[in-house]
């Protein structure tokens, strides 16, 4: 492993445009359970009622949000992970064209990566939208008016339906997002996939764009993903362990002029 995590320092090193793609393996390690794992949320809530079908038709799915937030505490209480302030640190270097997430818990940027440097595929849970007006406000603030009975609130500005700002079953993902990730990712030189297994897809197809555009490929996962083959470095481990180690090896080969 060591020579992986060497090999994967250099690739840093000698790279220019840097995108890193993350997935639920990152978020995780903050203490935020995947949502089909065991003990996960959809053990305790029917994934039928984040359909985006029936969550804007049924108000009974829309309570179900309401109260699966109100008594969450975990996205409240999650915190960035060694692995999230290593990819930070990238930015901090210069290399970092943006982040590219599967994650909707807002963890990049509370480590220290610009907002408008992490693209979220899949939307963000800290947020809600108004499905009429549009305007976008803080959950905690809509949670204020969220009763024991678990009242749903409206939007303040107009009473439409507030709906969780990440994507939900059956719905698309933000095509602008979707196409300026798409764009980046054939744009940079070095592809570093993060925590993610590369089996939701249109996701996972970032870092194929980028491979096939001429990138290099290097991935960091617990487990195997279809891209191993087409990677130049794969590093089997869990991301907070493995990053700050790669980031080590980075400030030393920094340190220590071309090789």
């Amino acid at each position: 492993m060591t020579e992986q995590i060497e090999l994967l320092a250099r690739l840093i090193v000698r790279s220019q445009t840097i995108i890193v793609f993350t997935g639920a393996g990152v978020s995780t390690e903050s203490g935020i359970p995947d949502f089909r794992s065991p003990g996960g949320i959809w053990s305790k809530y029917d994934p039928e009622d984040f359909t985006i079908q029936r969550f804007v038709s049924s108000t009974e799915a829309r309570r179900s949000f309401w109260k699966m937030s109100a008594e969450s505490t975990l996205l409240a209480g999650a915190e960035p992970n060694p692995a999230h302030y290593a990819i930070a640190e990238l930015h901090g270097l210069g290399k970092l064209d943006c982040v590219i997430t599967q994650n909707i818990d807002d963890l990049h940027q509370k480590s220290g990566v610009p907002d408008n440097m992490v693209l979220e595929l899949h939307g963000n849970m800290r947020r809600v939208v108004c499905l009429d007006c549009r305007n976008r406000f803080p959950l905690p603030d809509m949670l204020s008016e969220v009763s024991e009975e678990t009242r749903v609130p409206d939007c303040p500005g107009c009473r439409g339906i507030l709906k969780p700002d990440a994507v939900l079953f059956g719905e698309q993902l933000p095509i602008v997002t979707l196409r300026e990730a798409t764009r980046r990712a054939q744009q940079c030189d070095l592809f570093i996939v993060i925590g993610s297994t590369l089996m939701v897809y249109p996701a996972a197809y970032m870092p194929t764009y980028a491979a096939s555009a001429g990138a290099r490929l290097a991935i960091v996962n617990l487990t195997d993903t279809p891209l191993d083959h087409e990677a130049e470095v794969v590093i089997r481990g869990r991301a907070g362990e493995i990053m700050p180690g790669v980031m080590n090896c980075v400030r030393r080969l920094r340190s220590s002029g071309p090789d």
